[in-house]
């Protein structure tokens, strides 16, 4: 999963990037308001944590700005205000959560996986669909209760589609995701992929939507 880190603080923010790194996620660092994208693409964001205070404009202004365009990837701010209206407004405004500095990176990354829990509509640290069970932070994957034996980017995809079980997620959502600092992944590396999950998850888990993607059975 890929962070977007907005944050101008240099030590903090290599002290994140390093953290998110052993937590097996990938980020963007920003440090101006200025280089923020005017639009999140949740197809290669699933969260952003967002300072409040930047050297050229606010953070609350860009949380605006995302949530008045409907943007629904999940928001975490983290900033040194720590008065009620501060956390209030960052809350109010939608802001998924609100961290104040100096913070344990344990509870920041434990935030994180609880908004990306919130989002993927999964109440634990194991999302269980079906006889599918699986535990994004281990890296591990369970089919009626037998451990499956998946490459990286076999769980990355399987990870994907159980993003929205029952949804179909495009073929060009998956290149880009697969790998959202490089270039997107072929399209036929991807089939080569989601047949190798087929053999290992069962053939009637994953159903391919001609011309538009794939879809995992719930």
């Amino acid at each position: 999963m890929h962070i977007l880190l907005i944050e101008d603080d240099l030590d903090l923010g290599r002290a994140l990037q390093s953290a998110l790194k052993v937590e097996g996620l990938t980020s963007e660092w920003l440090r101006r308001a200025v280089d923020a994208p005017l639009a999140v693409d949740p197809t290669t964001v699933d969260c952003v944590l967002l300072d409040l205070t930047l050297p050229d404009g606010s953070g609350f202004d860009l949380l605006a700005r995302w949530r008045a365009q409907g943007e629904q990837v999940p928001i975490i701010v983290i900033t040194a205000r720590s008065a009620v209206e501060d956390r209030l407004a960052g809350l109010d405004g939608g802001a998924d959560d609100f961290v104040v500095k100096p913070f344990a990176t344990a509870e920041l990354m434990s935030r994180i996986r609880a908004v990306l829990r919130r989002s993927a509509r999964q109440a634990s640290e194991r999302w269980a669909l079906g006889e599918l069970v699986i535990e994004p932070r281990r890296h591990q994957a369970q089919r009626g209760g037998q451990a499956l034996d998946l490459s990286p980017r076999e769980f990355q995809l399987l990870l994907e589609l159980a993003r929205e079980p029952g949804a179909v997620v495009p073929k060009g959502v998956l290149a880009q995701r697969l790998d959202p600092l490089g270039e997107p992944v072929d399209f036929g590396a991807i089939e080569v992929h989601v047949s190798n999950l087929r053999r290992k998850i069962g053939a009637e888990a994953i159903r391919t939507v001609r011309g538009v993607g794939y879809l995992l059975q719930p």
